[in-house]
This record gives C-alpha cells, structure tokens and sequence, in this order.
C-alpha cells in the first residue's frame, strides 16, 4: 500500500517501529494502516464504554468531570462571551464536556459515532448530540464558534479532512481546542514503541508539537496555547486495564471490585498529554 504524509504530503516514509512509519521529511509519525471507514466504526460501539479502555465510562463520570472543568477553565482565558457563542464538541460520547459547557455558551452540540453516548447525551443530560460520521453529516448553515476534540483526534483515519471541515464551519477568530499525545515528549522518546499511546488500531496518528501546528497551520489555524495536561483516573479504570490487558488477571480483578477497594480516583501529569488551542486566521 502507498503512504503519503498527512502534513506535507510527502511520499519519503520509511518503517519506524512495528506497525508504524515515519515521514523522513517532516518526521510525523502514523500507523500503517489499511482500515476502512467501515472498519474503524466498528471499534466505536457500545463495547467501547465497558471493554478495551474503559471498564465503566459511566461509572467514572466524576473523574471524567473533574477533567474537563481542567481543560474549560484554561478555554476560558481565550473566550470572548459575544464572539464565542455556539460550541461543537466532536467525539463528545456521553455528553460529559458538553454538560460542563453548558453555561458557558448559548449553544452547545455534540456528534458522536456511538448510538449509546448519544442517548446518554440526549435523555439522561438533555443535551442535543448527533450519532453519525462528522465528515459526512450536513451541517448546512450552521457555523461554529469554538471546536473541541478531546483525545480524538490521534482515532481518525484522516485527521486533515477533519481540520479541513472544521475550517469550512468556522469563521476567523473561531478557537479549536484539541488534547492528544506528544510523541516527541520525554516519556514517548523514553519508552519508544512501548509508549502508552501507541496502539494501533485504536491510535492511528501520533503527534508532535510542531507537526500538530503544521497540520492546523495548513488549514488557516494558529496555536495560540501548547501546554501539557494530567487526568484524573478512577482508580478502577486504571486497575482494569493493566491487570486485564497487560497481565491476564481478570479474577484478581474481580475480586478487588468485589471488596470495594478501587473506588477512588487520582490525578497524574507525565507530561506526555498536550493541550493544544488554536485560532481561525
């Protein structure tokens, strides 16, 4: 299969680590992959909220919360109340943003691929959410202020057409906030192929500083903040994944949840997680 880059197309791309390939010119870094649109969605149903990263989304809906007053309170310093008015979250899942959002803006929208966030977004929150494919929905005449994707957008088969959308729904000074992995960090260049982040399928696109911008600067977008950003986990979600998909542990796993001892959460900053805000020139 013939690879391009996303970022400046260039067709010099050489193997880097297994699965992965690396762009010689601009050093941008992806999965060799061969997925379908199709493909990809199917990693986006209702087992993507209790299986793979997740034992319970909806169980850890504080940490989630706690998260993201982080992210908006830092997008607050870069709002304009009469000129940043409508929002749309892309990826928005069980509508957790979009409900801390809400006071912020007059309008507030999601879209979503999974048919169970969107339901939790629209009855349990009473949120507008759309289920379907961003790149192929209609939007027509609606225009959008602020744009979020929130660790979205390294799961898109391509990531440019999305910015390039984006761009055709915003107006200049419209912000797009976007958090991914940096894979230029410390910690990424520290564990190389066994970096957290690398884990294709379900991670396709792995970012730098400098190749984000790129990507955002070819569709009329500046960066106007950078800066890392930590999480607050459930100790449980923690828990699952590494005792069940790194260890084969699931009835130690079981029994921990049976005697009640990971209901608590914490928050961690490796330094590895980048926020990033940009500007419509």
């Amino acid at each position: 299969m013939d690879h391009f880059c996303l970022i400046c197309r260039g067709t010099d791309i050489e193997p880097l680590y297994k699965g992965l390939l690396r762009c010689r010119q601009c050093d941008y870094r992806f999965a060799d992959f061969q997925q379908t649109d199709q493909d990809l969605a199917k990693l986006y149903d209702s087992s993507l909220f209790h299986e793979g990263n997740f034992f319970d989304y909806a169980a850890d809906e504080e940490y989630f919360k706690k998260n993201f007053r982080l992210r908006l309170k830092v997008l607050r310093r870069f709002l304009d109340k009469e000129r940043h008015r409508r929002l749309l979250e892309i990826g928005s899942a069980y509508g957790f943003f979009l409900d801390v959002a809400r006071n912020d803006f007059a309008e507030v929208l999601g879209i979503d691929l999974t048919d169970e966030g969107v339901k939790h977004t629209r009855e349990q929150l009473n949120l507008p959410a759309i289920q379907g494919d961003f790149l192929q929905h209609d939007f027509g005449e609606s225009r959008f202020d602020v744009v979020c994707m929130w660790d979205t957008i390294e799961h898109l088969r391509r990531p440019d057409l999305y910015v390039e959308k984006i761009a055709s729904l915003t107006e200049p000074g419209a912000l797009l906030t976007i958090t991914t992995g940096d894979v230029q960090s410390l910690v990424a260049r520290a564990r190389g192929s066994k970096w957290r982040m690398i884990i294709p399928p379900v991670h396709l696109h792995f970012f730098s500083t400098d190749t984000l911008a790129s990507l955002l600067n070819n569709y009329g977008f500046d960066v106007i903040y950078n800066r890392y950003c930590g999480y607050y986990r459930g100790a449980a979600n923690v828990a699952y994944i590494i005792l069940t998909q790194h260890r084969n542990q699931q009835r130690l796993f079981d029994r921990l949840q049976r005697a009640r001892v990971l209901n608590w959460g914490f928050y961690l900053n490796v330094y590895d997680i980048m926020y990033v805000i940009a500007r419509r020139r």
